[in-house]
């Protein structure tokens, strides 16, 4: 028989239905491989084995009685990101290390109507600022594919996880990249959705105007299974958008002849590594021969997106951390001599180096004196680029090129240098700005580490990314490999 764990979540979710497995056995399977695999990839801050058998337990009565949800006993691992009721939610952070949420996320509670069964919490860059998952209070994560690498960041321990299956499936978060760039580092199938169409609500905020929920899948199939439980309109969140959501799954197979796709002029310039590109190359002819047409677009204004998001960001998370000040929940301070030293020390004490960066930056960006300078004006760029996009859109269908510019790199290689780091985000932070859907796909492998293709649509076009994403997924073999020592 196959290992549980080579199944697909599609194919584990068929299997449970046609009562060859047991969501009990698929439970226990999983949590041993969590137990003996992760001390070593710290992929995971919290296990909820007790509270995982015993969903197992109720998804197999419900699926023995004809209940039961469309993912029924189904494992998941949540990112740290996501409020989980009784259960730990630290964000990767100190600040958070004694939180436990006293509500589930809309994104954990769908999931739960569902039926899948959370095997536990993903570490996280802290507060998910990072590119490589090195941030985190609990230590960095570690890149199945090479134990000396990074997994990318902020989602790199959903991303570990999933790569070494530990779980066939794991929630994660994207603000200027944070599940693609992590999917192109560990050879999986990373999810972002338009903005607004996952809901925020008990989601830990880092930028509101950026984030989003998304996943970290094997393929495109089990993307759309998930994403089609995930989203739709959430009242309690004020930017989700009431559209309706259409069933991802019935429109996977659909023909790719006839298909336009932009090549992105700027992704192919400097800064990307030649055996990167020529994967991606090799992937567009694969989409030529299924009969999609090659378009060279340019977004001229694609180049500044980094020093956009990079004063937008962090002047959202300037105000939404200023939440954390020791007072109501999370760290506080011993002993403090007064409420000022409160702030101050918990403060001091329970950010790490990374986020006090952007706090202070943030908060420069926003001061009196400099607003107009740099925040507005980050805003207007912003809107120059979503326009560039929209005008791409016209002549396109899609917008592809590289996720990131290299494979994964060293563990420390990159930790003193947070310009160098934060250029590990060129090619994704557009999507974010503009708050369309992207994908990363597996496409070849330099030196042994897993390359992505990046997929772009306009708002709302998860449909259609899914079905090209699959329509490659038919042809080639990249979505099945899995690192030497996890088979």
């Amino acid at each position: 028989m196959t290992e549980l764990h080579h199944l697909t979540l599609a194919e584990l979710n068929e299997g449970l239905r046609a009562r060859r497995f047991s969501s009990v056995e698929l439970a226990r399977h999983f949590l041993a491989r969590i137990e003996r695999m992760n001390p070593t990839l710290n992929a995971l801050i919290t296990v909820t084995a007790e509270q995982a058998m015993a969903a197992a337990q109720r998804a197999d009565e419900l699926l023995a009685s004809g209940e039961a949800g469309a993912l029924a006993g189904v494992p998941l691992i949540h990112k740290d990101i996501f409020c989980t009721d009784g259960v730990l939610t630290t964000c990767g952070s100190r600040m958070l290390s004694n939180f436990v949420a006293p509500y589930d996320a809309t994104v954990v509670e769908k999931l739960s109507q569902s039926g899948v069964v959370m095997l536990g919490k993903a570490n996280m860059d802290e507060f998910a600022m990072g590119s490589s998952n090195e941030t985190s209070y609990y230590g960095p994560v570690k890149n199945p594919w090479d134990l000396k690498k990074v997994p990318g960041g902020s989602s790199g321990g959903s991303a570990a996880a999933v790569a070494a299956r530990l779980a066939p499936v794991a929630t994660a978060t994207d603000t200027g990249g944070s599940i693609r760039q992590p999917a192109a580092l560990t050879g999986l199938t990373g999810l972002k959705p338009t903005y607004g169409r996952v809901s925020r609500y008990g989601m830990i905020a880092f930028a509101s105007s950026l984030d989003q929920a998304g996943t970290l899948t094997y393929t495109a199939k089990d993307a759309a299974l998930v994403l089609r439980d995930m989203a739709g309109f959430d009242p309690r969140d004020s930017t989700s958008v009431d559209t309706p959501v259409p069933d991802y799954v019935a429109s996977l197979d659909e023909p790719l002849k006839g298909l336009k796709i932009g090549l992105l002029k700027e992704f192919f310039e400097g800064g990307l590594e030649e055996s990167t590109g020529k994967l991606i190359r090799e992937a567009l002819q694969v989409y030529e021969r299924l009969g999609a047409q090659l378009v060279e677009v340019s977004l001229p204004n694609l180049p500044l997106s980094v020093p956009t998001y990079y004063v937008v960001a962090p002047a959202e998370c300037s105000s939404n951390l200023s939440r954390f000040d020791g007072v109501r929940f999370g760290y506080r301070c011993e002993d403090p001599k007064d409420l000022l030293d409160l702030y101050k020390r918990s403060r001091g004490e329970g950010f790490g180096a990374e986020v006090k960066r952007r706090i202070m930056t943030g908060t420069y960006v926003l001061s009196a004196g400099y607003y107009d300078a740099y925040y507005l004006r980050a805003q207007k760029v912003r809107r120059l680029i979503t326009d560039d996009f929209a005008r791409a859109f016209e002549q396109v269908d899609v917008l592809m090129g590289p996720t990131s510019p290299t494979p994964a790199f060293d563990i420390g290689a990159k930790v003193d240098d947070p310009i160098t780091m934060y250029l590990n985000d060129i090619y994704t932070i557009g999507a974010n700005l503009a708050g369309l859907p992207a994908l990363s796909i597996p496409c070849g492998t330099v030196g042994g580490l897993p390359v992505g293709l990046q997929i772009i649509g306009p708002h709302f076009a998860e449909a259609k990314l899914l079905n090209v994403a699959h329509g490659y997924q038919k042809e080639t073999p990249w979505h099945q490999a899995i690192p030497k020592g996890y088979e």
